[in-house]
């Protein structure tokens, strides 16, 4: 980060939680600075950087504090991207998952093209990547008439629900892209429980998600509470508190076909994630299930 006094601007330089506690600064500071975004991680080139909010983890809650203030400008580099570990350099890839699931099926359909080449960090097609699920972001915050969320939906949270806790239940071991990974699994699993999604679609996502090198299962979807609960269900109400009203969740009707619904079953929210443990975790540390 730098400041440029004659301008009175913030040039900010980082990653998404950077950019965040910084922005938040910035919006703060003489009621407000103009700050030029310039991110440097594929999770913040392709989503958060792009974005008009800026949040920070506090009180054990997920962006408890933040503020919307959208950047005067955002510079992406890709350049910066050779320097991350396969780790950081993977965990934007669910962001564009998550964006062409709801905005794009071409774009889904491109993904998949990609996939192969994604997963060994080819520059080129990561570039691609990068500058589809940025456009698609900015598309959603220019058009969709509530680009500061007054309004009840979010639908650039589809598979977050979840992600949040299971950040907040790791102690934020588990990186952002990886938990969203995992929530955007448990949801399209859930769609198709409930209904909405065929399971040729499911298959898809999920092959997507792990041919890119995602590990759709955590140990933290099993904790439970004192009286035998899954905690990651709290996330629900946690995400209801969130959006400061009635519950919103993305779900999917189809590729390229985000839908919202107002409740979950929270017996299938369990049995997809004993889904999703069944499918990923090895026989031997699966939990035994309780026979009636």
């Amino acid at each position: 980060m730098f400041i440029n006094k004659l301008f009175c601007q913030f040039f900010l330089f980082g990653g998404g939680a950077l950019l965040d506690m910084v922005g938040l600064a910035a919006s703060t500071a003489h009621r407000g600075i103009r700050h030029i975004r310039i991110p440097t991680t594929t999770l913040s080139q392709a989503d958060s950087g792009v974005g008009v909010k800026n949040g920070i983890n506090a009180f054990g809650k997920k962006n408890f504090i933040g503020s919307f203030t959208p950047p005067f400008a955002v510079v992406n580099d890709p350049h910066f991207l050779a320097t991350l570990s396969e780790r950081d350099k993977r965990c934007g890839y669910s962001e564009a998952v998550k964006v062409s699931l709801i905005r794009d099926e071409a774009f889904f359909v491109e993904l998949e093209e990609l996939a192969s080449k994604l997963a060994t960090f080819d520059p080129s097609a990561m570039e691609r990547l990068v500058y589809r699920c940025a456009e698609l972001h900015m598309n959603h915050i220019a058009s969709s008439g509530d680009p500061f969320e007054f309004g009840s939906a979010r639908p650039l949270d589809f598979g977050h629900w979840a992600a949040h806790k299971l950040e907040q239940l790791s102690e934020y071991k588990i990186r952002h892209g990886e938990a969203v990974a995992i929530g955007l699994a448990l949801d399209v699993i859930y769609s198709r429980r409930v209904g909405m999604l065929e399971q040729k679609a499911v298959d898809r996502i999920l092959k997507l998600l792990t041919t890119m090198g995602f590990d759709l299962f955590a140990k933290e979807l099993l904790y439970e509470d004192g009286e035998g609960q899954l905690l990651v269900v709290e996330g629900l109400e946690e995400f209801r508190e969130h959006l400061g009203g009635e519950l919103t969740i993305t779900l999917l009707e189809g590729i390229g076909k985000g839908v919202e619904v107002h409740e979950m079953s929270i017996p299938n929210v369990i049995e997809a994630i004993r889904e999703l443990e069944t499918r990923w975790r090895p026989p031997a540390e699966q939990t035994p299930r309780a026979v009636a």
